[in-house]
């Protein structure tokens, strides 16, 4: 009885001190807004950005990547990293992220990540104080599916004054006007190679106010459904990029849902899919047709076309000939 009192006394003593050893947004501030500061001189990512980011997808150092990997920004190892990997359940199990050395190490790739790829080329042509222009220009360039990414970055940065970074100044903690909660859920930040789409938009509390309740289906457009699969009809004047913003969308997202490599023009009357299609169909065949592509059959029942190819064992890039049953809904059979 007396060793099990013990136990529960250690336990409660060590559950204590690892409440007390979480970092709060004050201390994160502190402890990394003259790393921030640095990154704008060197590379010109407004400080008050980098640190609302480092914020948000770190949950101010308390998140599983931070503390383990070092990594404050959730950077997935892609084929060009040559360091020490994490492996870490986000979109899918036992996904590869970067880890780091420190801290510094991670806002220094951070500022690398963005300045080396050519979707956010057009983020450096805004003015380095305008951090609006910054939080939209992110989500409009796809560094996040969410929704609210970019009112989210805007929040932090006001609440708790991170604009005076990017002039020089330091963050005084008696002026933090936020209360030290704010943290990331579990799998809100999406990066364009995300495999999911955020179904519903979670929020992000603090002691003031929330984040306000936003209708992505906006601009009275009407959202249908093909097997299970949201989807609007294109008008004269639409495109993928009026859509993507539209529905709160990367617009790589909006390309990958519809099968397409790049931005292409849209016709009056076109399915534009809002969310994945299904690898499945609940009919079984389709009769190809005169004209048909295996796109234009994947767009016809909101299936993923590399499914469809894998299904009816074709070579990808490869288009069926008129006549031609492809498969919808089971892979073909080798006879």
């Amino acid at each position: 009885m007396k060793k099990f009192l013990i136990l529960n006394v250690l336990l409660a003593v060590v559950l204590d001190v690892f409440a007390q050893s979480k970092m709060t947004v004050t201390a994160y501030i502190q402890k990394y807004e003259q790393l921030a500061r640095e990154e704008m001189q060197k590379n010109k990512i407004p400080a008050s950005i980098t640190m609302a980011q480092g914020i948000l997808e770190s949950s101010s150092g308390n998140s599983e990547l931070a503390r383990n990997a070092n990594n404050h920004f959730g950077i997935k190892c892609k084929t060009e990293w040559k360091g020490e990997k994490y492996f870490y359940d986000d979109d899918e199990k036992n996904e590869c992220f970067r880890k780091y050395p420190n801290a510094v190490e991670s806002y220094r790739d951070h500022s690398v990540f963005l300045t080396t790829r050519e979707y956010y080329r057009s983020l450096f042509q805004l003015d380095i104080m305008d951090y609006k222009a910054w939080a939209y220009g992110l989500k409009k360039a796809g560094y996040a599916t969410e929704p609210l990414y970019a009112e989210m970055l805007i929040k932090i940065i006001e609440d708790n004054k991170l604009y005076k970074l990017d002039s020089g100044g330091a963050i005084i903690p008696g002026e933090v006007i936020v209360a030290n909660t704010v943290e990331t859920p579990h799998g809100i930040v999406r990066k364009p190679d995300s495999l999911k789409k955020v179904e519903k938009i979670n929020e992000i509390k603090d002691n003031t106010t929330d984040f306000p309740d936003i209708n992505i289906f906006q601009k009275n457009s009407k959202v249908l459904e093909n097997n299970g699969v949201k989807y609007v009809i294109a008008g004269g004047n639409d495109t993928y990029n009026s859509i993507a913003e539209q529905f709160g969308l990367a617009v790589f997202d909006l390309w990958r849902y519809n099968d397409i490599k790049n931005n292409k023009s849209l016709s009056a009357g076109e399915k534009v899919y809002i969310e994945p299609k299904k690898k499945t169909s609940t009919m079984e065949f389709h009769t190809v047709t005169a004209g048909e592509t295996m796109r234009s059959i994947s767009q016809l029942y909101a299936v993923q076309l590399k499914e469809l190819y894998k299904k009816n064992r074709m070579r990808q890039g490869s288009e069926p000939r008129k006549g031609q049953q492809i498969w919808l809904k089971k892979y073909m059979p080798v006879y």
